[in-house]
């Protein structure tokens, strides 16, 4: 019996001496990453930024199924990170940018695009570690944007807000990317050309900031 002891003696201070070590466990890592889930954290105040995806257009169309509207090929958004508890958990960033450009029009009566503008920058942002992205407007006023179109008959200017005063997107680690689809803006200024609902689909990526692309865990 007692060389039985001896040997569970002996395994006890195996292990000890194998957890000491070890070491104090790792930290956990914060929700936005660069470059891999387990590189360096995003620091608050990082600029984040992201033209839309190659080869994709940003839409602003009458209806969910439709093509009728306002197409884009140029976009880019600028974020800074408020932020970046550990993980799981919410990140928060306030949208300083949004800009829109090269834009044509097929709605009827209108021959060419103006210009597009987003209103009341800067917005409110969240990441969360399930990959949701939350836009809200902030201090300066609803999330708007403003679309200047020249028609037969002059200029005219339409004038939409998110419905709720938010767009809701998802990111996904493979490409860096954020899409949002579909999210709905109701007019509230413009004439009969103007379509009453406008639904807003873009894909941004890569999402880059100064440490390399963002990942989100």
């Amino acid at each position: 019996m007692r060389r039985y002891a001896y040997l569970t003696l002996a395994a006890a201070s195996a292990m000890l001496a194998v957890l000491a070590s070890a070491g104090p466990a790792a930290a956990a890592g914060t929700v936005l990453t660069y470059n891999s889930a387990t590189g360096p954290s995003a620091g608050a105040g990082d600029l984040l930024y992201a033209p839309n995806k190659t080869g994709t257009t940003v839409n602003l169309y009458n209806s969910t199924t439709g093509t009728t509207g306002v197409k884009c090929s140029q976009a880019r958004f600028e974020a800074k990170v408020l932020t970046n508890p550990a993980a799981p958990g919410t990140a928060t960033e306030s949208v300083t940018s949004q800009t829109v450009a090269s834009c044509t029009s097929n709605v009827i009566g209108v021959i060419g695009v103006r210009g597009i503008t987003v209103n009341n920058l800067p917005f409110n942002a969240s990441v969360t570690s399930g990959k949701v992205v939350t836009i809200t407007g902030g201090a300066a006023g609803p999330i708007q944007t403003t679309a200047s179109l020249s028609t037969l008959l002059g200029a005219i200017t339409c004038v939409y807000q998110a419905v709720n005063n938010r767009l809701v997107g998802t990111a996904n680690n493979a490409d860096a990317s954020i899409t949002f689809v579909n999210q709905p803006f109701t007019k509230v200024s413009g004439p009969g050309t103007c379509f009453a609902t406008g639904y807003f689909s873009v894909t941004y990526a890569p999402v880059t900031g100064p440490g390399g692309t963002v990942f989100v865990n």
